[in-house]
């Protein structure tokens, strides 16, 4: 998967989203002692060989960190106007082959999800067995297309998706790649199941998510 470590891509998390419902930034939203995106940090950090921040020019003045003093690298998008998660996909995509010339993928996580698996690499490392193999998550039916492994030789193909007359989703651009997607089993906590892909995209799942913190740290 990649010319060194095949379990240890570059990591880029995907915060260039608006945050509309929550009023704020959602990088820089506390759950708990930590910001959201201090929480996605301390779960990936350990499974990729370096971590990125996708976000958008104007946002840069808004996240400060990744919760612990040390600034993340920024990857704006390529391309102009906000396309959506594709264009950040596509950012880590170009961040990568410049940045990381030898290596075949790029792992791409939301800031939003605060309880990503901590064997989500390992898991994708399965199934993307060749240059071209893209993975994806899913979990209680759900796929989590944004949560996936990406091979950086589809820049050109998913520019040329980003720049055609239809909205660009990322569903819809999966359907014509060569796709495998990753099931994840639900958590059992003292609350009921947990899903390790739980969106914070409102104030209600920023409290459903601080519940879950209390009893599954």
């Amino acid at each position: 998967m990649t010319g060194d470590d095949p379990l240890n891509p570059p990591g880029v998390i995907l915060a260039g989203g608006r945050s509309r419902r929550m009023g704020q930034n959602k990088a820089d939203v506390l759950l708990g002692p930590k910001t959201l995106l201090a929480h996605v940090v301390d779960r990936i950090r350990p499974q990729v060989s370096t971590l990125a921040l996708n976000v958008a020019e104007d946002a840069f003045g808004d996240i400060k960190d990744d919760g612990r003093g040390t600034a993340l690298p920024r990857v704006p998008d390529t391309l102009p106007g906000r396309r959506g998660p594709l264009a950040g996909i596509l950012a880590a995509m170009r961040h990568t082959a410049a940045s990381h010339p030898h290596v075949t993928h790029v792992l791409t996580v939301p800031v939003d999800s605060p309880f990503l698996p901590g064997d989500l690499m390992a898991r994708f490392a399965e199934v993307a067995t060749t240059s071209e193999a893209i993975a994806i998550a899913s979990s209680d039916g759900n796929l989590h297309p944004v949560c996936g492994l990406w091979p950086v030789s589809l820049a050109d193909t998913l520019q040329t998706f980003l720049e055609g007359p239809d909205e660009p989703r990322v569903k819809g651009f999966l359907e014509g790649q060569k796709t495998s997607v990753v099931d994840f089993e639900l958590r059992v906590t003292a609350l009921g199941p947990l899903d390790p892909f739980l969106n914070v995209n409102t104030p209600d799942d920023l409290e459903t998510a601080r519940r879950f913190l209390e009893t599954h740290p």
